[in-house]
C-alpha cells in the first residue's frame, strides 16, 4: 500500500492521473516501476517475473507489446496478475486499440510515430473511452531526424522540443491524462531536460536515466540523476534502468526514495563502513542481515555500528540498534538500552528482534485498517 512519508522536499504541483489503481502525480507517493525482459509470448515466464516484481514492491510494471500475437498474450498476462500494467507500443496503432480493449492500465506511445492523423485520433479516443492514461516517452537515442539535423546531436532542448510535439497532438484532441518521460543515458542531459519541461506542463513526470549500465554503475548514475531531480521536487514515478534482474530496479528505486525520505519500504540500515575499532565483523554481519531480511517489507531503521564511538548515538536514533563492545555487544530498542548479546548469536538475535517488531507493526496496521 502506498503511503506518504514525511520529507522536507516540496513536490512540484502536477495533475494527477491513475494507472490502474495507482495514482501518479498530485500529492500521491512517487510510484516505483520496472519493465519485464521476458518474451511477452511466454505468458508463464512473464507472469512469473511480474509476480516477482510485485513481491519486491513494484507499483507499476511495463510490458512490451510489439505485435498482435503479443497483444493476445498480454490479455492472458493481465488476467493473471494484480499490479497495474503499461503496454509499450510503437508504430502500429492497431496494437494500442487492441490492448485498450483487453484491459491495459496505461499506453506507452509516441503519438508522432503512430502515423496518420486519423490513427492518432483513434488511439486517443480509445484511451478516452476506456479511461486509460498515455505515457509519452522521449529518448535521446531515437529523436526525430529533423531534430537531429537541427541540433546536430542529442540535447536537452531537442528532447523537450520532441516531447512538446507529441503533447501538442494530445492537446489538439483535448486529452490531458498523460505523463511524460525524457530519458538519456547522459545524466546531465536528462536532468536538464526534465528541469526544462517541468515548467512547461502540468502533467506528471516519469523519471529515468535510460541505458544506465549494469547493477553498480547503473545504480550510481540513476541515484545521481534522479536524486538531483527528486530533491528539487521533480518527479512523480521512477524507473531505474539496469542491465540486471528487474527486481534490482525496484530495490534501487526504493533505496533512492528512502534516502530522501520520500518513500519507505523495508529496512533502512544504518551501518558503519568498519575500521580497526570494530568489535565484530560489521561487513559480514550486514551481508548476512540483508540476505536474510529481504522479505521484510515493514518500514524500520536498524543501526549496525561496530564500536562505542558512534554506536550509541546512531543506535539511540534507530528502532533497533547494535553497538560493538567488549566482550559483549549492546542492543538498543526505541532509543533505550535493551540488553547485551554475544558475538556468536549477534545475527540471529538481530534477525529475531527485527522480525518480531515487523510482525507487531503489521498487526497494528491491520487492526487500524479493520477499524476502517
Amino acid at each position: 500500500m502506498l503511503k506518504n512519508e514525511e520529507s522536507p522536499i516540496k513536490r512540484r504541483p502536477s495533475r494527477q492521473i491513475h494507472v490502474g489503481s495507482v495514482p501518479v502525480g498530485g500529492d500521491a507517493p512517487i510510484a516505483v516501476q520496472s519493465m519485464t525482459n521476458t518474451d511477452t509470448l511466454d505468458v508463464e515466464g512473464t507472469v512469473a517475473q511480474i509476480r516477482g516484481l510485485e513481491e519486491a514492491g513494484a507499483d507499476i510494471v511495463r510490458v512490451s507489446v510489439p505485435d498482435m500475437d503479443s497483444a493476445e498474450a498480454f490479455a492472458k498476462i493481465r488476467a493473471a496478475v494484480n499490479v497495474p500494467l503499461v503496454a509499450d507500443i510503437h508504430f502500429d496503432y492497431k496494437i494500442a486499440l487492441r490492448v485498450a480493449e483487453l484491459g491495459v492500465d496505461c499506453l506507452r506511445i509516441n503519438p508522432g510515430n503512430i502515423g496518420k492523423e486519423e490513427r492518432v485520433r483513434a488511439v486517443i479516443n480509445a484511451a478516452k473511452d476506456h479511461g486509460i492514461p498515455i505515457r509519452i516517452g522521449v529518448n535521446a537515442g531515437s529523436l526525430e531526424k529533423d531534430l537531429q539535423r537541427k541540433y546536430g546531436e542529442p540535447t536537452s532542448e531537442a528532447m523537450v522540443e520532441s516531447a512538446m510535439r507529441h503533447i501538442e497532438i494530445l492537446d489538439r484532441y483535448d486529452f490531458k491524462d498523460f505523463k511524460v518521460s525524457l530519458k538519456a543515458s547522459d545524466v546531465i542531459m536528462a536532468v536538464q531536460a526534465y528541469r526544462l519541461i517541468a515548467d512547461k506542463i502540468e502533467q506528471p513526470l516519469h523519471l529515468g536515466i535510460t541505458e544506465a549500465g549494469g547493477l553498480r554503475s547503473g545504480a550510481v548514475k540513476s541515484s545521481v540523476g534522479l536524486g538531483m531531480l527528486l530533491a528539487e521536487g521533480i518527479g512523480d514515478t521512477i524507473r531505474i534502468s539496469l542491465a540486471a534482474d528487474p527486481v534490482e530496479e525496484i530495490k534501487v528505486g526504493f533505496d533512492i526514495l528512502k534516502s530522501l525520505r520520500l518513500r519507505t519500504r523495508g529496512i533502512n540500515f544504518i551501518a558503519c563502513p568498519s575500521c580497526s575499532r570494530q568489535n565484530f565483523d560489521v561487513i559480514g554481519t550486514m551481508n548476512e542481515l540483508e540476505s536474510r531480511l529481504e522479505d521484510v517489507n515493514t518500514s524500520m531503521d536498524v543501526a549496525v555500528i561496530g564500536c562505542i564511538v558512534n554506536g550509541p548515538g546512531e543506535a539511540k536514533e534507530a528502532d533497533i540498534g547494535i553497538t560493538g563492545g567488549t566482550p559483549q555487544h549492546l542492543m538498543y530498542q526505541d532509543g533505550d538500552k535493551d540488553r547485551k548479546i554475544d558475538k556468536a548469536s549477534l545475527v540471529d538475535d538481530l534477525e529475531r528482534e527485527i522480525r518480531e517488531r515487523a510482525a507487531r507493526k503489521k498487526a497494528e496496521e491491520d487492526a487500524i485498517i479493520a477499524k476502517g
